[in-house]
This record gives structure tokens, C-alpha cells and sequence, in this order.
């Protein structure tokens, strides 16, 4: 698939910044199955842009605005070609060991209820993937989609305490069960397009992905019940949405400010008919 994927952000203080540093993990990186033929991140104002690789293989950009500032916005733009490779993730920058992905975070941490969850799930079946794929289909029943305002930082226990979430919860709770089986398992974000054709999002997607001896990385999206396929692209990963998510920084200045995010992901050739 064809991909155009445009994704905004707008910043505004209430009153003027004296300096401004943001920490994007918003550029997408070929790998098989996901070819990225053009990619742009812009600024509307004086904007000094660093970009370098992180500890798990992101690409990074850094951007440093010097003030006074009282507001700013970000275009994160391009296409990208997009297989369906049923979740599997292959020829990617795989630079930490395997280990580490068992590693628990404070948003991944399980509870009793996740592990007695995770044990129920896995003792009908003895195939690591069959209990992968079974865990990813259990937690998009038991975990509602809420398309409401979600908090990112909210931990897997409350999630599937509440019985809902947005995708970022899914992602949360799916790597905390897995990790508890002892299977490595890694936070996602990205984008997806959807089937209902709407074209424009509040915000950018998130999944996980197992590891799985002798197939490799396998992505799971529990929000949806499904594998990966040619409707994500895939852009960043880490222990949890801290690692990777698309945009975290620091200003100086006080006061308060407001953040507007838009995310437009759409079939190219589509776009170039409307």
C-alpha cells in the first residue's frame, strides 16, 4: 500500500518562551516490508534541527528554538510503501539484546489480575505464537477502545482494572502480560490507516510487538484484535510509550501551555485525485 501520512502539532504558551527543546521519534525507517520514498519534518519558525539514531535503533530529531517564543507549529509529512508481511518484523536495526525486553516498567508492571490473565490464556495452548496471537485476540475483548482522550502515561494495572483504554493502554497491557510468560515483548508507536475512511486522527497509533523463537519480531495491535499488516507504518519502539513517544521536550519560560495534534493518514494516489 501507498501511504501519505501528514501529522501536526500545535503549541501555544501563554506567555512568551525564552527557549524551547523538543525530542521527535516521528521519522519512519525502511525495513522489509516498509519502504519510506519521502519524509519531511518542518517548522514554522527559526528552528535549529539535530537528528541522530537512539539507543533502540529510532531515529531522532532534536529541535531547539531560542525565544522569545509564544507559539510554534510542527508538519511532520511523506509517503510510504507498506506490505503485508502478517506482523513480522524483519531487517530492522536490532541493536539491545533480547533480554532486555523482559525488562517491566512502571506502565507494564503486572498485577495479579494481568498475571492470572496471562496464565489463563496461555495454558490452552503450548505454541508460544498460538498463545501470543490468543492474548492479543482476549485483551481486545476484555479491554474496551475508548476513542475518548486517553492518558498516555496511565499503568497496565489500572487499564485492565477500568476494562478500558485507548491504544496506547492495549500496548501497555499486551507487553506486561507477555513479558510475565516470559516472552520479550516492546511498546510500538506508528500510524495506521483506516478502513472506515477516516482519514483524519486525534493522534498517532500504538501496538506491540513478542519476540518468538524462530520466527523473530511479531507485531500484535490488541486495540484491534490483529496483526500488523499493510495499513501501519511503523515508526518508533521501546520499553513503553516513554521510549517512543513522538514528541516529548523541556521549555523555559512558565506560564501555561496548550497542544493541538492532528494526524492525516490517507491512500497516496487518493490524495492526489481529491
Amino acid at each position: 500500500m501507498h501511504l501519505r501520512i501528514e501529522y501536526r502539532t500545535h503549541y501555544a504558551f501563554s506567555q512568551p518562551q525564552r527557549r524551547l527543546i523538543q525530542l521527535l521519534r516521528v521519522t519512519p525507517q525502511s525495513f522489509d516490508g516498509q519502504a519510506v520514498v519521502d519524509w519531511r519534518v518542518e517548522v514554522d519558525c527559526d528552528a535549529r534541527l539535530k537528528r541522530h539514531v537512539d539507543g533502540y535503533g529510532n531515529a531522532v530529531t532534536m529541535l531547539y528554538v531560542d525565544g522569545p517564543i509564544d507559539r510554534i507549529g510542527l508538519t511532520v509529512c511523506g509517503e510510504v510503501l507498506t506490505e503485508d508481511r502478517a506482523g513480522m518484523v524483519q531487517g530492522t536495526a536490532e541493536p539491545l539484546p533480547l533480554p532486555l525486553f523482559l525488562r517491566p516498567t512502571a506502565q507494564t508492571l503486572p498485577d495479579v489480575a494481568i498475571a492470572a490473565f496471562a496464565h489463563d490464556v496461555a495454558s490452552g495452548h503450548g505454541d508460544a505464537l498460538a498463545v501470543l496471537h490468543s492474548l492479543c485476540t482476549e485483551l481486545h475483548r476484555h479491554i474496551r477502545f475508548d476513542p475518548g482522550e486517553g492518558n498516555p502515561h496511565r499503568e497496565a494495572a489500572a487499564t485492565f482494572a477500568d476494562g478500558h483504554g485507548v491504544c496506547q493502554d492495549h500496548a501497555h497491557v499486551f507487553c506486561a502480560a507477555a513479558r510475565l510468560l516470559g516472552h520479550p515483548a516492546r511498546y510500538v508507536s506508528g500510524h495506521l490507516w483506516r478502513t472506515d475512511g477516516a482519514v483524519v486522527q486525534p493522534a498517532a497509533h500504538a501496538w506491540a510487538e513478542a519476540h518468538v523463537e524462530g520466527y523473530g519480531w511479531i507485531g500484535f495491535d490488541p486495540a484491534n484484535g490483529i496483526s500488523p499488516n499493510d495499513a501501519y507504518v511503523r515508526v518508533a519502539i521501546g520499553l513503553d510509550y516513554r521510549d517512543a513517544a513522538p514528541v516529548a521536550g523541556a521549555r523555559v519560560g512558565g506560564g501555561a501551555e496548550t497542544m493541538e495534534v492532528e494526524v492525516a493518514v490517507a491512500q497516496a494516489q487518493a490524495a492526489r485525485q481529491d
